[in-house]
């Protein structure tokens, strides 16, 4: 399971009512050793109260990972 996809549960145990403690042990009973740690749960469960509904992750600022253009793939393939 991916990180968005633990989001959209732990957004669901928010709306029915369920406290971070309660996440995470449903979590954990389901998921073991992937689930995500009751620090980042907090964090999340904080975003929500504050009326985040959305689990995306936010846009960052700064240098991308990874750009794969013609003309790099062009660069690339003369050194060889």
């Amino acid at each position: 399971m991916n990180q968005e996809q633990f989001r959209v549960l732990i957004l669901h145990y928010f709306l029915v009512g369920k406290n971070t403690v309660q996440a995470k042990q449903y979590l954990e009973k389901c998921y073991k050793n992937s689930a995500p740690s009751g620090t980042r749960i907090k964090r999340w469960f904080a975003n929500f109260k504050r009326g985040r509904r959305d689990t995306d992750d936010a846009q960052r600022s700064g240098r991308s990972n990874e750009v794969v253009t013609p003309e790099i793939i062009k660069k690339s393939t003369k050194s060889f």
